[in-house]
């Protein structure tokens, strides 16, 4: 039995943050219905590199039910009353207010469902000099300062996936299993909010304690860490780049002895502890950039593993799609093709055997459901 098996969650949902939060509830068993409009989620036509459909969309919308309603049109929104007086979770990512004014604000829906647990997604929270304020992924990158301290020195720089809408639905997954938890042993929902600029805004945690009671904000590294040193990239003989990563003393006096043949190194008064090797970045990097490019990548990386030093490659999407450790899930998309896409991360004795899910067309199951909770609100 999966673990959420029997949950029923309402999901007015688009895009990215909020259709991932509810694509993990479906991983974990749960029914989710996608209340959509007519024109469907927007994110179903971002492109069509899934065979048709669009990546976004085939990556968190496997498995649900997608039911086309109007809330402005009296039965419509009747419908969904009856749908959510039976769910278990509620899940909304309009643009704030927006389902109070419609009649489907979360905390009249609580009253009339006292076990109903509500999720209510926004892009910088509800306070009067923000809520008007949209918010999609890069410019919630922009507006937390994650930008200011990503990419190379000379330019700021994207992170190269969705990372405020994937943190916010994690986080919102997490907020939705613990309220569940609680639910188990009160018999009582709750509400849970969650926004965008929030997610980010705590991620920056450490930049943030920097610039606030140390030395100032991590500059732009690139591909050097800005806090520990050397954690970074270097350049071999052959012009390739290994990351490897120094985290204690022990690490340090091994890539000294064992990795740069270089031991004098490990107690320069420069560079004997991290902070020093931060300090005088430059000076290290002279001092190790010479002796690493004089090695090809394979022993470099040899010497790495036999020192029991972390490394990594600097691979390429292409690179990911043969890597030895990716695990890969078929979807069936909307029109019957079948695509091969990253498994999910959590893996349990009950997930392990997981059976190939659709995407829903459009409406697909609007007439199965009208006739389904018509029926019990007779």
């Amino acid at each position: 039995m999966l673990p959420l098996e029997g949950l029923l969650v309402v999901s007015i949902e688009q895009a990215l943050a909020a259709p991932l939060c509810t694509a993990r509830l479906v991983e974990a068993g749960a029914r989710v219905i996608k209340v959509e409009r007519d024109a469907g989620d927007f994110a179903r036509f971002y492109d069509t590199a899934a065979k048709g459909d669009s990546s976004y969309f085939t990556w968190v919308n496997q498995g649900k039910e997608s039911l086309v309603l109007d809330i402005k049109k009296e039965e419509d929104s009747a419908l969904l009353h009856n749908i959510i007086s039976s769910a278990d979770v509620f899940v909304q990512n309009l643009a704030p207010g927006a389902m109070e004014r419609a009649g489907f604000g979360s905390e009249k829906l609580r009253e009339q469902n006292p076990r109903l647990i509500t999720c209510d997604f926004s892009g910088y929270g509800e306070s009067a000099e923000m809520k008007h304020m949209k918010a999609y992924d890069l410019l919630v990158q922009c507006e937390s300062g994650l930008v200011d301290i990503s990419g190379g020195s000379q330019n700021h720089g994207r992170i190269g996936v969705s990372v405020a809408d994937i943190g916010t639905g994690m986080a919102a997954h997490a907020g939705i299993l613990e309220a569940l938890i609680k639910r188990g042993i009160t018999n009582k929902g709750s509400g849970i909010k969650i926004s965008l600029f929030d997610t980010l805004a705590e991620w920056m945690t450490v930049p943030l304690i920097h610039a606030d009671y140390g030395d100032g904000a991590p500059t732009r590294q690139g591909l050097q860490h800005p806090s520990i040193a050397p954690y970074g990239a270097y350049l071999t003989s052959d012009k390739q780049k290994t990351v490897f990563s120094i985290q204690n003393k022990r690490e340090w006096e091994r890539l000294c002895i064992n990795v740069l043949h270089a031991p004098e190194l490990f107690s320069h008064e420069k560079l004997f502890s991290n902070n020093e090797r931060v300090k005088n970045r430059d000076f290290l990097n002279t001092k190790i950039n010479p002796i690493i490019a004089k090695m090809t990548t394979q022993d470099f990386r040899e010497r790495l593993s036999q020192a029991s030093i972390a490394f990594g490659a600097i691979n390429t999407v292409d690179d990911l799609s043969t890597h030895k450790a990716l695990r890969r899930i078929t979807v069936e998309t909307s029109e019957g093709e079948m695509v091969e896409i990253p498994a999910p991360p959590i893996r349990n004795e009950d997930t392990n055997n997981r059976a190939v899910k659709k995407l829903p067309k459009i409406g697909a199951s609007t007439e199965a459901i009208r006739k389904e909770f018509e029926t019990k609100g007779a």
